[in-house]
């Protein structure tokens, strides 16, 4: 069996044994810039029905105490009907069903379940309205869809794709919802929500017009707001960035349309929200990954949404911000999932989405991560997830790194540092992108430093100097954390245990400890000079570090 020591020595023997090369990264202390906005605590998934289970539950109270009460959920099919019985790209509520007369049957016994686990974990929900209920489908047959990854995407498009048959009754339901909704959590708490009609409307997802969706839209907001008033209401979580003219149409509906449940001009939008993803490649055998694309789609929408002064100030929620378009597909172009390539992309892409909302003007305040678990599946099987039977994968330290800053975010540049424009072009394609993002809280500063590349190969260790401008005079209290495959990393060390299937408790305990957030022993390097000090550390391709650094 190949020990984690022995795995380690046989990476470095192709990589950090080569040259490795230079890189000055300078922060300005002493020109702090707005609050650091931490959208990095927005969370989804297809599967509803995860949330309350075994890992699930887990995973949700990993997510929640990294700022408790201010992460977010979303999640699909919340009002489609069945039993709760979870599958891949499947889950149900059976919220909405009727009587033998075609009355309305309400039971909110399993989205209760849901919501539950939520909150008691720290969680709140980002509450998608939808899918259609058997009993409401223009088209209910075929309804339950058997999907896995060797199927085709859109045979998941069955009859809770339609629109409702009784407009009068779909509205109902969601009113319905939302009043229980604040019955049973409180009004002062569903305010706290963010409440949004369907997902992806302008593909698959539905099988209506656009006019229709509006519609299908005006009626649910109603609904929520006839409710609870001052709810958090807005949309529409379409695909593909702006969508063509999607977005700008649903905006200038919003704005100045008919609104075609109340025929008054306008629908309330408290928030603005649009999806955006990557699109990596298998080219011989290894990973290229689309970070160029995931960042245009951003871009697009932003500079739609920055024509309308009347919206500058409306929260921006990217409501699925991902490397690719389907975390339970599989694949040979979807290997990067579970080790550092998908965590050193997210380090990468997170501060680029906060560089492009200042480029445009625009108010970002989240970017969901659709990424959750998988219960009762292999270990580690190539689903985009941040934890696989309950150990965390690498990329779930990253959001841990970044729960760690706050404050006001501080200028950082790099000599090696991919610009903006071009990794809106091109991506990550020649030189790797070694950069950070910082930000500075009394006499508490934060780094984190990444070393990306688009292309999953090995590459020389980068020797980051990174000057402090303006800092505290005096040694401050250091500590360092690191993402590599040596350190925070679950799936290297199940790797060197031979990648078992069917660990032994030793090894399930092993692999718990591995997946921790690994704060260094030793700490970094610091020197002080007469205008600036600086620290000095070794980062690996594909390496995430952050840096705490507190002056007494």
């Amino acid at each position: 069996m190949t020990s984690i020591k022995t795995l380690a020595l046989l990476l470095l023997s192709g990589s950090a044994m080569a040259e490795s090369f230079p890189v000055t990264i300078r922060v300005d202390v002493e020109r702090p810039g707005a609050e650091l906005k931490p959208i990095w605590r927005f969370f989804g998934a297809d599967e509803p029905n995860y949330a309350y289970m075994k890992h699930g539950d887990e995973l949700l109270g990993h997510l929640g105490s990294m700022k408790p009460k201010e992460v977010f959920f979303r999640a699909h099919s919340l009002l489609v009907t069945g039993d709760g019985t979870p599958a891949l790209k499947w889950g149900s509520t059976n919220a909405y069903t009727e009587d033998a007369q075609g009355n309305p049957v309400y039971d909110w016994t399993i989205v209760d379940r849901i919501f539950d686990t939520y909150l008691k974990n720290g969680v709140r929900p980002y509450v998608q309205i939808g899918f259609m209920p058997q009993a409401l489908s223009a088209k209910p047959e075929p309804y339950r869809h058997h999907w896995t990854p060797l199927a085709k995407y859109d045979d998941i498009y069955t009859g809770w794709t339609y629109p409702p048959k009784d407009w009068a009754k779909w509205e109902d339901l969601v009113y319905q919802w939302a009043k229980h909704s604040a019955e049973k959590y409180g009004k002062e708490e569903v305010l706290k929500w963010y409440w949004q009609t369907w997902n992806e409307p302008n593909i698959g997802y539905w099988r209506g017009t656009r006019d229709e969706f509006f519609k299908l839209h005006d009626h649910a907001i109603r609904a929520v707001r006839r409710a609870i008033p001052d709810a958090k209401v807005g949309g529409p979580d379409l695909a593909g960035g702006a969508g063509g003219d999607f977005l700008r149409a649903f905006l200038d509906h919003c704005i100045k349309g008919k609104n075609k449940a109340t025929s008054e001009t306008g629908t309330p939008i408290d928030f603005i929200s649009f999806h955006a993803k990557g699109q990596p490649k298998d080219i011989n055998g290894r990973v290229q990954m689309g970070i160029s694309s995931q960042l245009r789609d951003i871009d697009g929408a932003f500079a739609v949404i920055a024509r309308y002064p009347e919206l500058r100030d409306t929260p921006i929620v990217i409501g699925e911000s991902d490397p690719e378009g389907c975390a339970a597909c599989q694949g040979p172009n979807l290997a990067y999932r579970n080790g550092t390539m998908y965590s050193s992309y997210t380090a990468a892409s997170f501060p680029r989405k906060l560089d492009l909302a200042d480029k445009h003007g625009v108010n970002l305040e989240g970017a969901l991560t659709w990424a959750f678990e998988f219960e009762d599946q292999p270990y580690f099987a190539g689903f985009r997830s941040l934890a696989t039977n309950g150990i965390d994968k690498p990329v779930l330290n990253v959001f841990r790194m970044f729960s760690k800053m706050s404050g006001s975010r501080l200028p950082v540049s790099s000599d090696s540092a991919v610009s903006l424009p071009d990794m809106l072009r091109s991506g990550v394609r020649g030189k790797p992108d070694v950069s950070a993002l910082a930000a500075a809280d009394g006499k508490k500063i934060t780094v984190l430093a990444w070393h990306y590349h688009d292309d999953d190969l090995r590459g020389p260790d980068a020797e980051l100097r990174i000057d402090l401008l303006g800092a505290p005079k005096g040694v401050p209290k250091v500590k360092r954390y690191l993402v590599d495959e040596t350190h925070s990393n679950s799936f290297t060390a199940w790797q060197a245990m031979g990648s078992p299937q069917t660990p032994t408790a030793q090894q399930i305990a092993d692999l718990e400890e591995a997946c921790k957030l690994v704060e260094l022993k030793e700490e970094p390097r610091f020197i002080e000079e007469e205008k600036l000090s600086a620290v000095l550390l070794t980062l690996p391709r594909q390496g995430v570090t952050l840096l705490e650094l507190e002056w007494e």
